[in-house]
């Protein structure tokens, strides 16, 4: 038999020294409740309940990961997006809440569009791409990724949660190319520069795919030229302390309308650019 609260105090001493409290506060409980089912309440009242062989290993893998600064998504296997659940690993990254607004704007302008076609330009573990199918079941969507192993949990993930999304290996920088064959392109491309590194939490830095997060600071906004190329209606993940320069590259590449929106925290992350 093991106690939840004790458990809890154990995954809070090895969370502690990576990250504040309150963040070491939910990490461990969420790691109780999606590694064995138990919830906060159980936690905090102490519950008592039978913890086989099976379990205590793998609480005891759990501890060590985390231990090592390993984000609690990579050790629980799945990450919360816009109320589903989706499978992530090493060498995907990890979905953040911005892009669920993100995902949520392109949905209601295109609520009322019939059968739209979409590309999700860099869709790692498939998040932005699924969930618009999901919520706009009309729409034809389409999931670039150069990372086989993006596309592999890509593909899981569409399959488990019911989404026909179309994969392919290619880079964002085809989309011109191929921009015929759409009406509306999402990206969540690469966009922090190098020299912000030291500025991120070292769970991140870590461990998840610097590829998808990282660009040279000497041209720190290539993908967006590469997006903007395209002339596609854009809708675009982007790097707040770098909003401005966004915005006035795609004015420069011929889009008219131009839209920046704050998250929810107030920062400006999002931008929706129309020809």
């Amino acid at each position: 038999m093991e106690n939840a609260y004790t458990l809890y105090l154990r995954l809070l001493a090895a969370l502690r020294p990576h990250y504040e409290a309150g963040e070491a506060r939910a990490i461990a409980l969420l790691a109780l409740e999606d590694g064995f089912g138990w919830s906060r309440t159980d936690v905090y009242a102490g519950k008592i309940k039978p913890f086989p062989p099976a379990d205590a290993q793998k609480f005891g893998q759990m501890l060590q990961r985390l231990s090592e600064g390993e984000p609690v998504q990579y050790v629980v296997g799945r990450a919360r997006f816009l109320g589903r659940d989706f499978t992530v690993r090493r060498g995907v990254l990890i979905p953040r809440p911005e892009t669920e607004e993100l995902v949520e704007w392109v949905a209601h302008d295109l609520a009322a569009t019939p059968h739209p076609r979409i590309v999700d330009c860099g869709t790692g573990s498939g998040c932005i791409a699924v969930s618009l199918k999901l919520l706009l079941p009309e729409a034809e969507v389409e999931a670039w990724d150069t990372s086989e192993t993006a596309l592999d949990v890509a593909r899981e993930n569409a399959a488990r949660l019911g989404a026909d999304v179309a994969f392919h290996k290619k880079d964002l920088a085809e989309l011109p190319a191929e921009a015929a064959r759409f009406d509306v392109a999402v990206s969540n491309p690469p966009y922090v520069r190098l020299s912000e590194r030291g500025g991120m939490a070292p769970h991140v830095l870590g461990h998840e795919p610097s590829e998808a997060l990282f660009v040279a600071d000497a041209d720190p906004l290539v993908h967006y030229r590469a997006l903007a190329a395209s002339r596609l209606p854009l809708y675009l993940e982007i790097n707040a302390a770098l909003a401005d320069e966004t915005q006035a590259l795609l004015a420069r590449a011929g889009y008219a309308s131009v839209t920046l929106r704050a998250d929810r925290y107030g920062r400006p992350r999002m931008v929706k650019a129309i020809p």
